[in-house]
């Protein structure tokens, strides 16, 4: 299908917001009207730019407060509609959105509505011009595009059609299905919208807070489907509100839009959800499919990128934990270190760029075992995602990789080395004094925590979805001691590969969003007191939790005080769902903004302790002054 966006949702001029939505590669766009009479380019200028673009105009809006008002005032509007209707003939765009009356003078009075609604269509049709009705969710008279739909109908105009808007229909509670009731032939323009739950006023909500199909709680998979099911064959546009959305790179949202509408199309065709038409509507269009999703089964390795002055202490972490250093890199300065079957690589130089790394420790690279990884970096380039070009002599193993919205690296790995490159080949140079490192034993890697430029928290958590096929949970916000932080998990059901992505609202201190906030892998084990005392016998200490936290936890726990002194003595912490428990413990800032986790899950638990975090976060504070 076509694929159109609002100019409302780009920042920029809108010179600046048609060049972004052509090249990431839309078909058309909706003119929001401030945008055009805030452009020095004449209509016709438009015009013509989004001809060069190869951008149609798919829709001029808005018109308001046109219809259920007395006879004077109408007349008034369809001067002022006669006066769009001439621009819009100069603009090139054939269809006016109008909405529903938000007047509080507005007359309930439907015969007359839909009278002046079949009076502004006549007017339009010498121009070529049609009209999309939307009701509004906040509307004084009509805020139901069922309501809207009885309008059309008895205004009774070819050139009047509906237009429905998930936001306005979703929001409200409105029940979708009844959509499959209107004929395709009279729903003149689908505006789509995602949004989080939020229990605030309609209208604050739609004007601040929607977000791009997949970043919100809609099932717009369906709403869509019941769209398509009537007969609907008109371009999938995106209409969103969104204040962070309109202050940041234009470029970005409008590849992170696309990617929304791709993902949508994607999987209304794959669910069948808008096969089949009522007899005698029209054949459904046929919806574009992405590669089939390539699931990630889990870690193959993390990369962690250490300058000089850091390394040791990365290294000396990594070794407390039980991790060997088992080879060396043929041709780069990487360390391979393994503990069951976690591996981290330990890389000296900016994976990116090639020079020495000059930063804090920090993740840089996700690599993920892949059933397909070709497929999946195909499925991974359809969603707009950059593919990685990488340096490497020509007998080292070729991976498939792309860059995620924050920079990180993701590599597609093989999960049989028979099916493709064996990336662990690469490491053949021996390590003397290699041997067992002795001590408990990890299980894996059990997570990765990745912090996210709060602006772009959700683009990523659409990334990881849409091409890890990782699916997010409702997220927490926590109380940290520079401020609220946000926190969403991505996991295949509770499996792996599970990504923690955190985000500072405000952006103070350790998270500020220029520096990078705090990033840290966690790694399973059996016993994580016996990671404890590993960790004490290389001269890591575990991070120091105050006393507090374990007087707390005895009073509000049916623990056993000596359980709760083991505790205590460890600097382990706990946390129970229904039967499942967690007991985790942290390493000390490794390097102002990376740690380490060892996490023991018992009982089917499937959090990841977020009820401590606050804790954790005030003890690394504290030892950073200290």
């Amino acid at each position: 299908m076509r694929r159109s966006i609002a100019t409302v949702s780009l920042s920029g001029t809108l010179e600046e917001k048609l060049g972004a939505a052509a090249r990431a590669g839309f078909d058309g766009v909706e003119i929001f009207e401030n945008d055009l009479i805030g452009s020095a380019l004449s209509p016709r200028g438009v015009r013509s730019l989004a001809e060069s673009l190869g951008l149609a105009i798919d829709l001029y809006q808005p018109f308001r407060d046109f219809e259920g008002v007395d006879g004077a005032r109408l007349e008034r509007n369809l001067r002022r509609a006669e006066a769009k209707f001439e621009l819009m003939v100069e603009l090139g765009a054939d269809l006016l959105l109008v909405c529903s009356n938000v007047a509080a003078d507005a007359l309930g009075d439907d015969a007359r509505s839909a009278a002046q609604l079949h009076r502004l269509a006549e007017a339009a049709a010498p121009y070529g011009v049609r009209i999309a009705y939307e009701a509004l969710a906040w509307g004084r008279r009509v805020d139901d595009y069922r309501h809207a739909w009885r309008l059309v109908r008895e205004a009774d105009h070819p050139g009047l059609g509906v237009c429905l808007d998930s936001f306005h229909i979703l929001s409200r509670g409105h029940d979708p299905s009844e959509i499959r009731d209107i004929p395709g032939d009279r729903i003149f323009f689908l505006q789509l919208a995602d949004a989080p739950l939020m229990p605030m006023d309609v209208l604050h909500w739609s004007r601040h807070h929607r977000c791009f199909p997949g970043q919100g709680a809609f099932d717009l998979t369906e709403f869509t489907g019941h769209v398509l099911a009537a007969g609907y064959g008109g371009p999938l546009s995106l209409e969103v509100f969104n204040d962070v959305f309109r202050a940041s790179d234009p470029e970005r949202t409008a590849a992170d839009a696309l990617r929304s509408l791709a993902v949508l199309e994607d999987e209304t065709a794959r669910t069948g959800r808008g096969a089949a038409p009522p007899r005698g509507r029209a054949a459904p269009v046929e919806l574009t499919r992405l590669p089939a999703p390539t699931r990630a089964r889990g870690y193959a390795f993390v990369e962690i990128a250490a300058p000089e002055h850091a390394a040791p202490r990365v290294r000396g972490a990594l070794a407390a934990l039980g991790f060997r250093h088992t080879g060396d890199h043929r041709s780069k300065p990487v360390q391979l270190w393994c503990a069951g079957t976690a591996r981290i690589l330990l890389n000296a130089t900016d994976p990116q760029l090639g020079h020495t790394w000059s930063g804090d420790a920090a993740v840089t690279a996700l690599g993920v075992d892949v059933e397909d990884a070709d497929a999946a970096l195909r499925r991974a380039e359809r969603l707009l995602a950059p593919p990685l070009p990488r340096r490497r002599d020509p007998a080292e193993a070729d991976l498939r990789a792309v860059a995620a919205p924050d920079g990180t690296s993701v590599f597609f790995c093989p999960r049989d080395p028979a099916d493709g490159e064996d990336w662990l080949a690469d490491f053949t140079v021996p390590v003397p004094g290699n041997g067992d490192a002795g001590g408990p034993q990890l299980t894996g890697i059990d997570h990765v925590g990745l912090f996210q430029p709060f602006d772009h928290f959700d683009e990523a958590s659409l990334f990881y979805r849409s091409v890890l096929g990782l699916e997010p949970d409702d997220g927490v916000e926590l109380a940290a001691p520079d401020g609220m932080l946000r926190s969403r998990a991505m996991s295949r059901g509770g499996a792996g590969p599970r990504i923690a992505l955190n985000a500072s609202l405000l952006g103070r201190g350790p998270y500020a969003d220029v520096r990078g906030g705090p990033q840290h892998v966690a790694f399973g084990c059996e016993d994580v007191f016996a990671v404890a005392r590993a960790m004490r016998a290389h001269g890591v200490e575990p991070l120091r939790i105050p006393d507090n936290y374990y007087a707390d936890l005895a009073s509000r726990t049916d623990l056993e005080p000596v359980a709760v002194e083991r505790m205590r003595e460890h600097g382990v912490l706990h946390d129970r769902i229904g039967d499942g428990e967690f007991l985790h413990l942290y390493t000390p800032m490794l390097d102002g903004r990376l740690f380490l986790e060892a996490v023991q899950r018992t009982g089917g638990y499937a959090g990841y302790g977020s009820a401590n975090s606050p804790f954790r976060m005030a003890a690394q504070r504290a030892g950073a002054r200290g």
